[in-house]
């Protein structure tokens, strides 16, 4: 346990502020706290690609699409690491604007897989996806592919 309590102790700051950045047009905390190590993969709310180019690219993108986070928070369902392998199951709550629309709330469960890389914890997965009845986010998932959605990365 205290493993685990270590790790989640080292990182949810940095998903804190990595994610209230990316929701403020700011992709750099987000990218960094990825590996650049294949095998990497996102099964993103609006985009889904593998390899850190391609991931990159998506975080961009999401960036360029985000602005004033009025409020970003994880709540933790569960969690656990063991040697090298670290995961995070939580529902993520946003409230952000989506292509210069007025700043909304929506809500994400999500799925995040991690590996020590250096001494370091990276994000190695990610799958996130609206809640079952979360029509909100199903709408606001809906904006965000929205005008530019032929510019997204990878299919949806």
């Amino acid at each position: 346990m205290a493993e685990t309590e270590a790790f989640l102790a080292s990182m949810l700051p940095r998903l804190r502020a990595a994610d209230t950045a990316l929701h403020n047009g700011e992709a750099g905390l987000r990218k960094a706290l990825w590996s650049t190590s294949d095998p990497v993969t996102l099964l993103g709310a609006a985009v889904t690609t593998t390899g850190w180019p391609q991931i990159e690219a998506a975080f961009d993108w999401l960036a360029s699409r985000f602005s004033d986070c009025a409020s970003f928070e994880i709540e933790v369902v569960a969690a656990g690491a063991s040697g090298d392998l670290a995961y995070l199951v939580a529902f993520e709550h946003t409230t952000a604007s989506i292509g210069g629309a007025p700043p909304a709330p929506y809500s994400l469960r999500v799925t995040t897989v991690f590996r020590r890389e250096g001494g370091e914890w990276k994000v190695v997965h990610r799958h996130a996806d609206p809640l079952p009845d979360g029509a909100t986010a199903r709408d606001r998932l809906v904006a965000l592919r929205g005008a530019d959605a032929g510019a997204s990365p990878g299919p949806s």
